[in-house]
């Protein structure tokens, strides 16, 4: 496993693996099929092991793989303690971490406990029978509340969160779908439940979840709204964890308010003792505000307005993940700049607030302004998660509802169905992206795995570049001053590793950029756009249309060695926290 960092956490520490980590998000059922069904399955993604090891990922976020009748993507759950039959079982899981351990890659889990499907168990317990001991582990009115077409978070396809049903005689309450009933966070029971999924998975293996709807997980539901929201469940789930697998992180998906975001961290004495990763959803708008005006200056904004974190606390940075594109925070002005920019076609949009493509499609299919993009997000200071697909440059199928655009088959090879199934196309769970620009035929890992300078290969020489820069996930960011005008982006990291200094140029104009206060005995580059020279004067460093320069400024002295009672997390040690 990856040598992280050591913190202290109040009377625990803690090797912070994961602020050095690069996350490789996908679903198994769209990765790779291995029996022919049309369906990707755990089989097949060992089968790609290799791949994603020489890709340079060092974390599987898996999407839920748990039985489901798989009407939201599997985030419909009917047992929390499964593995899906079409995807294998629970010795083909076992197996598959097996193979991760083998390749140093850690594996997380999607957390989906906010809500269950309606098939699942409790609930058709729960609505069968008043008196059913799982009636309370839902949320229940007798009468229609005054709110039950309010707070939608799907808008425009959602009616209602607030659903009548007819065996229980009653309303339950759904903050997604209908079929997704919400579970009540209050009731002990419930609490200790989820208690028992997080523990099964941490003894198979698993090295952390993403959370799933964090706000909602923790929400006091009632009829008439929502009554606040109970931190002290995330301290539960927290102990939990810790308890089992001291290593193991959280990352909750949590697009609230700033001042908010502190809530779900916690800062008991100035250390995050709840959870440990949050996704970084303002950085992200300002990402795509920055790209749609060519302008680094929201990025630089958002970077000089980040709250700081607690100890342990880390940002997750992403372009695209496994939803839309979500713009719901920005000014109603900006918000239409990103729209007009990347999602014109009312096609293109969702929810109101959202663009459901991929990134290659959103930027023209532009090599040079894709690869700045993406070095942008892995300069930010955080952990980056990439989406399955974006490292080829895949697009999206603008035909199949909703999110599902962005969540078709990956595309390994000119072969029928782009080699990922053997299925009949029709027997697809969905079909693959078969244009004339992202189809599979232009379009795959096989083909750009021959071609040298390929986005495939930048993205291997990229993610193995980021990973000699540590200073990246650990240290702290710094935005400078430029006289290069409002495209250039230029921003430095320190740590006790050393230096490093960071330049992207959105626009497109060449351009020479003197950065205020910039010393170096010897600089290096270490990773380009272009072959700028050997010499490198930091008064006057040239940076090409769409270009970026990483050049290391300094290289410090390696971290000290941990005192007797800390723990390095090496290949074979034991759990990476121990009593301090």
């Amino acid at each position: 496993m990856t040598t992280g960092l050591v913190t202290r956490t109040g009377r625990w520490t803690v090797v912070s693996w994961y602020r050095n980590a690069v996350v490789y998000s996908l679903d198994v059922r769209t990765f790779q099929d291995s029996n022919g069904d049309g369906i990707g399955d755990l089989a097949g993604l060992r089968s790609r092991l290799d791949y994603l090891s020489r890709l340079g990922v060092t974390v599987l976020w898996l999407s839920p793989i748990h039985p489901s009748p798989y009407r939201d993507g599997g985030y419909d759950v009917t047992n929390y303690y499964d593995v899906d039959p079409s995807l294998g079982n629970l010795g083909d899981f076992t197996l598959l971490m097996n193979e991760c351990d083998e390749r140093g890659l850690r594996v997380m889990l999607d957390l989906v406990v906010n809500h269950t499907s309606d098939e699942h168990p409790w609930f058709t317990s729960a609505r069968s029978d008043p008196r059913s001991p799982y009636r309370d582990w839902y949320v229940w009115s007798t009468e229609e509340p005054a709110d039950s077409a309010e707070g939608m978070v799907f808008p425009g396809v959602q009616e209602r969160t607030w659903t009548y049903d007819d065996a229980a005689g009653a309303w339950y309450h759904h903050r997604f779908y209908a079929f997704q009933p919400d579970l009540n966070t209050e009731n002990p029971e419930v609490r200790a439940e989820i208690l028992k999924v997080l523990a099964f998975w941490e003894r198979l293996g698993v090295s952390g979840f993403r959370i799933d709807a964090a706000p909602f997980l923790v929400e006091r539901t009632r009829p008439g709204g929502a009554q606040g929201r109970d931190y002290s469940f995330l301290v539960e789930i927290r102990e939990q964890m810790s308890w089992l697998r001291g290593d193991a992180v959280l990352l909750a998906e949590a697009n609230v308010p700033d001042e908010e975001l502190y809530e779900f961290l916690g800062h008991a004495d100035g250390a995050a003792n709840r959870l440990q990763m949050l996704f970084a959803f303002r950085l992200n708008e300002a990402l795509m505000l920055a790209l749609a005006r060519e302008d680094g200056s929201p990025v630089r904004d958002a970077l000089e307005a980040l709250p700081p974190l607690p100890r342990g606390g880390a940002w997750a940075t992403f372009l695209r993940n496994h939803d839309e594109v979500d713009l719901s925070q920005l000014a109603e002005d900006e918000r239409a700049e990103v729209m007009a920019a990347f999602g014109p076609d009312r096609r293109h949009q969702v929810y109101g607030r959202g663009i459901r493509r991929r990134l290659a499609s959103m930027l023209g299919n532009d090599e040079a302004r894709l690869r700045m993009a993406y070095s942008l997000q892995l300069t930010m200071p955080g952990t980056p998660v990439i989406r399955y697909g974006d490292e080829i440059g895949m697009g999206e199928n603008l035909d199949l509802p909703e999110r599902e655009a962005i969540r078709t088959p990956m595309q390994w090879s000119r072969r029928a169905n782009g080699g990922f199934s053997t299925a009949a196309p029709d027997r697809l769970l969905r079909p693959v992206v078969d244009d004339a620009t992202y189809g599979y035929t232009h379009v795959n890992v096989t083909d750009q795995r021959l071609e040298p300078d390929s986005t495939l290969s930048w993205f291997e020489r990229s993610l193995h570049t980021l990973r000699e820069c540590p200073e990246v996930g650990s240290g702290t960011t710094t935005v400078l001053t430029t006289d290069a005008g409002p495209a250039v982006l230029a921003h430095r990291t320190e740590a006790t590793t050393g230096s490093m200094l960071f330049l992207h140029n959105l626009g497109e104009e060449d351009l020479v950029v003197r950065v205020e206060e910039m010393q170096s005995e010897e600089p290096v580059e270490v990773f380009a756009d272009r072959t700028y020279g050997r010499e490198l004067d930091l008064t006057a460093l040239a940076l090409a249309p769409r270009g970026f320069r990483w050049i290391r400024l300094r290289r410090g002295p390696a971290d000290p060695l941990p005192g007797p009672e800390e723990v390095r997390d090496e290949e074979t040690g034991p759990p990476a926290w121990t009593s301090a």
